[in-house]
């Protein structure tokens, strides 16, 4: 499938610490330490995880022509995207969204950070940071924007958990002021150190950072981007100050059973080679108030607003751990045994259980004295037919059969719009 395996800069740390590896998106990937994947996912919740994502792209745009190119060819609008007022992006800010072919299927899920007036950084998935900055060449027309693959030359390390910020408070100089004014999609400081912007945010060793609230775990937490030569050493001065944190190194085990529960999609798994409509992430498109149209044109737009044929992705949650396997055909069934769709996602969140109906989680405040959560299966379906939150169907492969209800959310009381401070000062007896 890929002409050579890449590693991360931190590949010879993983193999040293016993890491079980398997090639993801193209890369040598840690799947899970020795401490195992149910910890691993159970840290995010409890304390803090720390995740090696430098297999992730990154792209640049540059130019009087950015804004223009992004408008077009990324489903978000970038004039009206950001809190309850929608209002236009801004220096520090970040957004969520898509780029579509023209048929409105996804080429890849993105997030657009704002560097400048004329400068924007595109974070998208493994081994398509080449693919995105064709896309965006080939539409970019005669508009003024450089375009810059910056595959393989960023390192970035998710912190992720309720102790993410203490933590990073002992490694990032002036840390009060950096996360002063830092709501949830924001992000302060620079990668490059040439950046007038790389000052805002240094560690105590002087190596500049990009901090960004976001996240790929539903749970408070930050992706740091920096210089990749100086990955390994951040790596472990994070390791080193969340020592007495017990911050636990993650794989991609627990990375993609954190995401399931949150609700939130893999690309080209969830969403892909299908029209990108009805679907739990449809916030991504720039609907107006009737939903009766969109903001602005877009590429994909037209493929949207007359596509027949319609398939429905819901999430799902099961009674018990078990799950099906997606690594073969694993498909849907309803009430009356009829075969209405396919199994996208199904994982095991490890963090939460069944109380009589409600699913409830380990950091619920109200949840049960003494609850111990057993996990519950979890992840998404795409059927043929409209489907309601409760309904239940059937999911099945080669070796089981399971009952799972059809949901409109999974894990619940996620930490990850909590206020930033409520979290830099939160005792940990309260966590």
């Amino acid at each position: 499938m890929y002409d050579s395996v890449k590693t991360t800069p931190l590949h010879e740390w993983h193999g040293k610490v016993g890491a079980n590896m398997a090639v993801f998106g193209g890369y040598d990937m840690p799947l899970w330490y020795p401490t195992g994947a149910k910890q691993e996912h159970m840290a995010v919740l409890t304390g803090a995880g720390i995740f090696d994502t430098s297999h992730m792209a990154s792209v640049t745009i540059d130019g009087p022509g950015s804004f223009d190119l992004l408008q077009g060819c990324f489903t978000k609008d970038l004039s009206s995207c950001i809190g309850k007022n929608k209002t236009p992006i801004e220096d520090g800010r970040c957004v969520y969204g898509i780029f579509l072919n023209r048929d409105g299927t996804t080429i890849d899920d993105a997030i657009v950070y704002r560097m400048g007036e004329t400068s924007y950084m595109i974070i998208v998935n493994a081994g398509m940071g080449g693919e995105i900055a064709d896309h965006l060449k080939a539409h970019t027309g005669n508009l003024e924007a450089k375009i810059t693959d910056l595959t393989d030359r960023l390192g970035k390390i998710d912190v992720q958990g309720p102790l993410a910020a203490r933590i990073l408070q002992g490694i990032i100089k002036k840390s009060d002021d950096v996360f002063q004014k830092m709501p949830y999609f924001s992000f302060k400081g620079h990668f490059d150190a040439s950046s007038p912007l790389s000052e805002t945010v240094r560690l105590t060793n002087d190596t500049p950072l990009l901090l960004s609230r976001t996240g790929y775990t539903g749970e408070f937490g930050f992706e740091l981007f920096m210089d990749a030569s100086h990955l390994t050493s951040t790596w472990e001065m994070i390791l080193d100050a969340g020592s007495d944190f017990g911050i636990t190194p993650c794989g991609l085990a627990a990375r993609d059973s954190l995401r399931a529960g949150a609700v939130l999609p893999l690309s080209h798994q969830d969403i892909g080679h299908w029209p990108f409509l009805s679907n739990p992430w449809l916030f991504a498109l720039p609907y107006n108030e009737e939903r009766s149209g969109f903001t602005k044109k877009f590429l994909g737009d037209e493929a949207l607003r007359t596509a027949e044929d319609i398939e429905y992705t819901y999430p799902f949650a099961g009674y018990d751990l078990r799950k099906v396997s997606t690594q073969e055909s694993a498909c849907v069934f309803d009430s009356q045994g009829k075969e209405i769709g396919e199994v996208l996602t199904c994982a095991t969140d490890m963090a939460i259980g069944r109380v009589g109906e409600k699913i409830v989680s380990i950091a619920s405040p109200d949840k049960p004295q003494g609850f111990r959560p057993r996990g519950l299966s979890c992840g998404f379906i795409k059927v043929q037919s409209k489907l309601f939150s409760g309904d239940i169907v059937e999911i099945r492969d080669s070796r089981r059969s399971i009952k799972v209800v059809v949901v409109d959310d999974i894990r619940p009381d996620r930490t990850a719009r909590r206020p930033l401070n409520d979290m830099v000062w939160k005792r940990e007896e309260d966590i």
